[in-house]
């Protein structure tokens, strides 16, 4: 694979480059198709009479029930890794994850072991945000425009929850060979801008879950490349069932 010549953080246009930007990098476009077919249990925990937070409208008759069906903000919750053949050094500069509006902007995020991550409140009002399954970032106050850091200990699955914001839920997962992330439009497409040639793993996430059929893809040079198949992530149901 191509050696690099710096290292940093690169995003543009929805695209977050975790591998040091390379002397010989390509633009990669795709699309996603099944973004209406996840779903968050997030909101169904919402729906749940004890949770006493929110109050769910009777459904309009005179909206069709495939427009009244939940689905991913995809920008924000989805994202696609491009995983390398090997360990990737984390980079020296801090990842942001900003806290605001109730949720957190990304909600799902892909680094490497040992990445720093800055917890940003930008919201008007304070947080306690916590993760779940490690005693290395415990709740502790974070006032309005206050930034907050932590280093991913190693490989795995960690869930960040706020004791002040019970719909603040998100997700940090730690994979040893990301090379750069890209979050989906609207539209399902999306974009890698810098991705140096060499052979990649296309590996879509979800409430810190892997989803659908990871995708193989080449980049043979610094030519711009369109992937002709979506990256499906998740199948349709079989007729009849739900």
């Amino acid at each position: 694979m191509q050696r690099v010549i710096s290292r940093g953080l690169l995003v543009v246009a929805g695209a977050l480059v975790l591998w040091p930007v390379a002397s010989l990098a390509a633009v990669v476009k795709g699309q996603v198709n099944g973004i209406q077919r996840l779903n968050n249990p997030v909101w169904n925990e919402a729906k749940e009479p004890g949770a006493n937070r929110y109050t769910w409208r009777e459904p309009s008759p005179t909206v069709k029930a495939e427009f009244r069906v939940l689905f991913p903000h995809a920008p924000k919750e989805i994202c696609i890794a491009a995983l390398g053949p090997g360990a990737v050094a984390p980079g020296t500069t801090p990842i942001a994850l900003r806290i605001g509006g109730g949720r957190t902007s990304p909600v799902t995020l892909v680094v490497t072991p040992g990445t720093v991550i800055e917890f940003q409140n930008r919201d008007p009002f304070p947080h306690r945000p916590f993760l779940v399954n490690t005693p290395t970032f415990q709740a502790s106050d974070m006032k309005s425009s206050s930034n907050r850091q932590w280093k991913v200990p190693g490989p795995g699955k960690y869930e960040l929850r706020d004791q002040l914001a019970p719909s603040i839920r998100s997700w940090i997962v730690a994979e040893p060979n990301v090379v750069a992330l890209a979050y989906p439009g609207r539209d399902g497409m999306f974009t890698f801008n810098n991705l140096p040639p060499g052979d990649y793993t296309l590996k879509a996430f979800f409430n810190g879950e892997p989803v659908g059929k990871p995708m193989p893809l080449k980049v043979a040079s610094e030519v711009p490349l369109e992937i002709k198949e979506p990256l499906v992530l998740a199948e349709e149901a079989p007729a009849g069932k739900k």
